[in-house]
């Protein structure tokens, strides 16, 4: 059994195509196809049902897959060791990310953490491809990243230990001639007949939102999804509906005003995101422990 086989094999496993496991190896997908009927042939068992729509796992390689990771992460274990001997990390990291992080200035933050440890590959996936922070879990939880920027307004799913980072109030944008535009204050109650522009439901600042509301017994009518911030700001700006944005996303905009809604807990939590299930590379816990140093200093 070779490694670049378990590779393969983990790969398909957790991309459920072989076009984009071959994609994300750098190899040709018949050579990822061989691989992995080698790997089947040696074990003399099925690991992948194939049909001409998917792939998906069989009962053997749903319980084959914990132990190739295993062994693979042995490995990867074994080379950052000799990595960290030799001097620098290196390696590849796998992000997830929201599409905005508030006041957290991920390029920023990246580029340093990049210009820190330049033998460390960083990889960026955006939650528009994972479908909110609950798929960037799922993403975690099948291998598919390593760390993930997320939003969970409540308790944490079992499969990821949440780190808290920061938590921003949501506000209210609307136009501004919109009545509540001259108010300091505004309370949900005054929202309850207005049309809505927000995010898809599974992203956080909708679940932060939703149970504002539910909690208050009152219905709300979001007639507009994005998955943007900024796209957000402008169906406002041309009068499609109001949002409850994060603190900051309208600045100095004659357009548009901002108003802070007293009654509700509208907090929007950004965490970091680790699987639980696995042991996180020494390139994640760098990442991990730059972020924490990052906010501990603000530098």
């Amino acid at each position: 059994m070779e490694l670049r086989q378990l590779e393969c094999f983990v790969a398909v496993a957790e991309e459920r195509s072989f076009t984009r496991a071959a994609a994300r190896l750098h190899l040709v997908q018949s050579t990822v196809s061989a691989t992995v009927a080698a790997l089947e042939s040696e074990l003399a068992a099925p690991l992948l049902v194939r049909t001409t729509r998917k792939v998906a796992l069989s009962d053997t390689g749903f319980e084959f897959l914990p132990k190739a990771r295993a062994a693979l992460d042995a490995v990867r274990d074994a080379r950052d060791a000799v990595h960290a001997v030799q001097g620098g990390l290196r390696g590849t990291l796998r992000i997830g990310t929201m599409s905005s992080l508030g006041p957290l200035d991920l390029p920023a933050l990246l580029g340093r953490f990049h210009r820190d440890h330049p033998g460390i590959s960083l990889r960026l996936v955006t939650v528009a491809s994972c479908g909110g922070s609950p798929g960037l879990i799922t993403a975690l939880a099948e291998g598919r990243l390593d760390l993930a920027f997320v939003s969970i307004p409540g308790p944490p799913p079992a499969a990821a230990r949440l780190r808290h980072l920061i938590s921003t109030p949501l506000d209210l944008v609307v136009p501004q001639e919109h009545p509540l535009a001259g108010r300091d204050t505004a309370t949900l109650s005054d929202l309850a007949d207005e049309p809505f522009v927000d995010f898809p439901s599974g992203y956080g600042n909708r679940a932060v939102t939703d149970r504002a509301f539910a909690a208050a017994g009152l219905r709300r009518h979001v007639t507009i999804e994005i998955n943007d911030i900024t796209a957000g700001v402008d169906f406002v700006r041309h009068r499609l509906g109001l949002a409850l944005l994060p603190r900051g996303a309208v600045t100095h905009d004659h357009d548009l005003a901002t108003v802070p809604i007293t009654d509700a807990d509208l907090d929007w939590p950004v965490s970091l995101a680790s699987p639980t299930g696995r042991n996180p590379s020494v390139a994640a816990r760098a990442f991990e422990q730059f972020v924490e140093d990052h906010l501990a200093t603000g530098t």
